[in-house]
């Protein structure tokens, strides 16, 4: 039996469109709705923080803080 070298393992290989429609599970099912919206709005719609901030009613920071939440319950959700 051949010996299998895992320094090298890249593990399964998803396609684009399998791993958009992951990222879309994700943040349709895992996300608050606040950060939903942060997110979708910063990533998608290419607004500024300060645009978003005058948008929701909040300071600056507030969604910076929220979009780092957001992206830290990504990261945690799609590692597996």
């Amino acid at each position: 039996m051949k010996a299998i070298g895992y320094e090298d393992y890249q593990g399964p290989r998803l396609t684009r469109q399998e791993q958009l429609a992951r990222m879309h599970r994700v943040i349709e099912n895992e996300l608050t709705e606040k950060q939903r919206r942060a997110v979708l709005g910063y990533y998608v719609d290419k607004k500024t923080m300060p645009e978003l901030a005058r948008e929701f009613g909040v300071c600056k920071s507030t969604v910076c803080r929220t979009i780092q939440r957001a992206e830290k319950r990504l990261r945690r959700c799609l590692r597996y």
